[in-house]
């Protein structure tokens, strides 16, 4: 199938040994090709290490929108969305990361657990990890609409139009387009703030856009649930992040490629 690649910045926490593993979705920007680069030494090629954590080796995704704008205006993109997870948890995506299958752990196709908008929910015009994480817990205490958490539970919140988020001191549409993360090695969550800027389009739709990322931030929380635990490369960074915004077509939606350490390159 054709390959769409479409150049884009680099993982914007690429320095080795990065002491915080939790990686981002960067902003897509050209590369600066007139930059001085003689002083800077070449990075080691990407080779991803299992570090023995856990993986979501059967994924269950569940959406979760907040505000009341994906009842109205981005309805159509809500069900757009789930229906790419609904898709792409069962496509050769999910083929392709069986390299990394690991002790007690072999990744197959996943399902889509169901979703839930939370349109009483009217976030303020910037909010933090701490309130994505507060919401997430809250959201799953209430019982019923949200399945509690399990082993292979991944929860997806999608963020409304004009909504900011911050998360390790950058702000979304400025440092990061999304990003995944856990709570208490039990909550598994990818945080997705709406694509409000070229940084986050990239010349792409916004259904594209919000694919491209989810797909991501999919793979890497199948593959490095518990940031830094599961498949990761000390300067690279997430299976994701070293092919960041490379993206191409599986059927009618767009996904990002993915690091294979088998073949040595992104597919």
């Amino acid at each position: 199938m054709p390959t769409k690649k479409t150049r884009r910045a680099p993982v914007a926490r690429a320095a080795a040994r990065d002491p915080d593993p939790i990686r981002i979705v960067p902003i897509a920007a050209p590369r600066d090709l007139t930059a001085h680069t003689a002083a800077v030494p070449a990075a080691p090629p990407p080779s991803l290490t299992y570090r023995g954590g856990p993986l979501l080796a059967a994924v269950r995704v569940f959406t979760i929108y907040i505000g009341a704008a994906w009842t109205g205006h981005q309805k159509k993109l809500a069900s757009e969305l789930d229906a790419f997870f609904k898709f792409v948890l069962g496509s050769e995506l999910i083929d392709q990361l069986a390299e990394y299958d690991a002790p007690n752990y072999k990744i197959e196709h996943g399902k889509f657990a169901g979703s839930v908008t939370l349109a009483s929910l009217a976030p303020a015009p910037s909010v933090t990890d701490a309130w994505i994480r507060k919401t997430l817990n809250t959201a799953i205490a209430g019982g019923g609409s949200v399945p509690k958490p399990s082993s292979n539970l991944l929860y997806f919140l999608y963020l409304p139009p004009g909504v900011t988020l911050v998360q390790g001191g950058g702000r979304s549409c400025q440092a990061f387009c999304g990003y995944h993360d856990h709570i208490s090695k039990k909550v598994f969550y990818a945080a997705m703030p709406f694509p409000n800027c070229n940084g986050c389009l990239g010349g792409l739709s916004q259904l594209d856009a919000l694919t491209s990322t989810s797909s991501h931030e999919l793979c890497e929380a199948i593959t490095d649930p518990i940031p830094g635990t599961g498949w990761y490369d000390d300067v690279h960074g997430e299976i994701g992040d070293i092919c960041a915004w490379e993206d191409r077509r599986i059927g009618t939606h767009t996904v990002q490629l993915e690091w294979s350490n088998t073949q040595r390159r992104c597919r």
